[in-house]
């Protein structure tokens, strides 16, 4: 595939750049809108397991990059690469945009993985917006794929 695609799900928090920034480092604060386990807090050149419980479902990524209240940048296990970058607006407001690359398989592979992962970080971004501003858990991870939950 020539380009191969590169995902981008972008949405401004309105609340200041620490505090979004510091949501995608702190496992106890991304539990409440993504995953709902992790072996710890990102930091740079750290390996760092994320679970879905209710989906039987875990990745193994690397923690590549941090500039704080900048940029995160990590490497999954499936090879994809995925960075966040947090634009400070004003002092109550952040531009988050996380881009999502290095697909791999056949192009039908490659295209729907890049589908599911648009709409996978559209929900994470949709979840953290609703935490940070409104204090709600919205459970949207969770009630994605409700019949896919592990008994």
């Amino acid at each position: 595939m020539n380009p191969e695609p590169v995902v981008r799900a972008e949405m401004l928090i309105r609340k200041p750049v620490e505090e979004v920034f510091e949501a995608f480092i702190d496992p106890a604060i991304t539990t409440k809108f993504w995953f709902t386990k992790s072996s710890g807090k990102l930091a740079a050149g750290k390996h760092v397991r994320w679970e879905w419980e209710m989906y039987g479902a875990a990745d193994n990524i690397f923690v590549e990059q941090i500039e704080p209240n900048k940029r995160i940048v990590i490497l999954s296990s499936d090879g994809t690469k995925v960075e966040w970058m947090f634009t400070s607006r004003s002092a109550a407001e952040t531009f988050v945009t996380i881009t999502n690359s290095g697909f791999t398989g056949s192009n039908d592979d490659i295209v729907n993985l890049a589908i599911d992962s648009m709409g996978g970080y559209t929900m994470v971004l949709c979840g953290l917006k609703a935490l940070l501003e409104h204090n709600i858990m919205l459970n949207l991870v969770a009630d994605k794929a409700p019949d896919a939950h592990v008994s």
